[in-house]
C-alpha cells in the first residue's frame, strides 16, 4: 500500500514540475529577440489561407494532433528516416492534411527572411501561434497565447497509440483522455467544438449509418434527414479517401453552431454526439448552444490550457533550423 506522505509528495513534485516546464511561457517572450513575431507569423498564415481554406481546420487538427502527443512541442512536424519512424507517420496522424505543416513551414521561412528572428523562434511556438490566428481568420475570437515552448528531441511513432481521441469514443473515454493532459471536462467540449471547422473521411461515419448494430443499421441519436444527406455524400462503396464537412451548417465559420447541430442529432461523429446525449455534457452544449461569446472565451481559455501541455524546456528542447527535421 502506498504511503500517503509518499503520495503527497509525488502529486506536489509532479505538479511543480509541470509549472515550472510552463513558468517560462508568458505573452511577449520574442519582444527582444524578435519583436515582429505575431505579425510575421501572421501574415505568411493569412496568404496562406487565401491560397486555401483546406489551412484552417488542418492547422487546428495539427495543434490538437502535436500537443495531445508528449505535448506542444512541435514533434508532429518530425519525417520519419531510415532509423525511427516519426509521429507523423503513424495511422492515426496519416490523415492530418498537408497544409497544417505547409502553414508552420511558410511562417519559418517568413520569420528566417528577417535577419534577427532567424532561427529564434521555435516551431512549437509558430504551430501555437499560427493555430490562434487560423481561428481568427475563420471568424472565430482573437486572444493573445503564451510563448516561450522549445522544441522537443523525440517524435516517434509508438508514442502515438492511446494519445488521440477516436470518433467513436464515449464521455467517459474522452473525459479520461482529456485529463492526462490535464484538462477538465469542460476543456473537453469546449475543445471538441473545434470540430465547427475541417472534413472527415466518409468511412469514419459508416459504423453509424450502415452498421451500427445488431438491431438497427442506423445510429437513432442521429437526425433522419442528416442521415440521408450522409448516405447521399457517403455511399458505401465510395472512394475512401472522399471527405465531408464536419459541420453541415456553417463548415467554413468558426462558431457556435457546433452546438447547435447537436442538439438536433446531427453531430459527425459518435464522439461529437454523446456530448449531447451524456448527462454531464448536456447542459453545456445547451449553454453554449444559446450564447456564443461563452463558448468563445471556454474556447480561449481551454486552448491557453492546451498550450500548456508538455512544454519543453532547458536540455529538453531546442529551437529547429528545419521544423520537419532534428538538427
Amino acid at each position: 500500500m502506498v504511503n500517503k506522505t509518499n503520495l503527497l509528495l509525488l502529486l506536489l513534485s509532479l505538479f511543480l514540475i509541470l509549472n515550472l516546464s510552463s513558468a517560462q511561457l508568458r505573452r511577449n517572450f520574442y519582444a527582444g529577440s524578435c519583436p515582429n513575431v505575431e505579425q510575421i507569423v501572421r501574415n505568411a498564415v493569412q496568404k496562406k489561407v487565401q491560397q486555401t481554406f483546406t489551412t484552417i481546420p488542418a492547422t487546428l487538427r495539427l495543434y490538437f494532433h502535436d500537443c495531445f502527443v508528449n505535448g506542444c512541442d512541435a514533434s508532429v512536424m518530425i519525417a520519419s528516416t531510415d532509423n525511427n519512424k516519426a509521429e507523423k507517420d503513424h495511422e492515426e496522424n496519416l490523415s492530418l492534411a498537408g497544409d497544417g505543416f505547409d502553414t508552420v513551414t511558410k511562417a519559418k521561412e517568413a520569420l528566417d527572411a528577417v535577419p534577427n528572428c532567424r532561427n529564434k523562434v521555435s516551431c512549437a511556438d509558430i504551430l501555437t501561434m499560427a493555430t490562434r490566428d487560423v481561428v481568427n481568420l475563420a471568424g472565430g475570437p482573437k486572444y493573445d497565447v503564451e510563448l516561450g515552448r522549445l522544441d522537443g528531441l523525440s517524435s516517434t511513432a509508438a508514442s502515438v497509440g492511446g494519445k488521440l481521441p477516436h470518433p467513436t469514443d464515449d464521455v467517459n473515454k474522452l473525459t479520461s483522455l482529456f485529463a492526462k493532459n490535464g484538462l477538465s471536462l469542460n476543456d473537453m467540449i469546449a475543445l471538441s467544438g473545434a470540430h465547427t471547422l475541417g472534413f472527415a473521411h466518409c468511412t469514419k461515419v459508416f459504423d453509424r449509418i450502415y452498421t451500427f448494430n445488431k438491431t438497427t443499421k442506423v445510429d437513432p441519436t442521429v437526425n433522419k434527414d442528416y442521415v440521408t444527406e450522409l448516405k447521399a455524400s457517403c455511399p458505401q462503396n465510395i472512394d475512401p479517401r472522399v471527405a465531408i464537412n464536419m459541420d453541415p451548417t456553417t463548415p467554413r465559420q468558426f462558431d457556435n453552431v457546433y452546438y447547435k447541430n447537436l442538439q438536433q442529432g446531427k453531430g459527425l461523429f459518435t464522439s461529437d454526439q454523446v456530448l449531447f446525449t451524456d448527462r454531464r455534457s448536456k447542459p453545456t452544449v445547451d449553454l453554449w448552444a444559446s450564447n456564443g461569446q461563452l463558448f468563445n472565451q471556454a474556447f480561449i481559455n481551454s486552448m491557453i490550457k492546451l498550450g500548456r501541455v508538455g512544454v519543453k524546456t532547458g536540455s529538453n528542447g531546442n529551437i529547429r533550423r528545419d521544423c520537419g527535421a532534428f538538427n
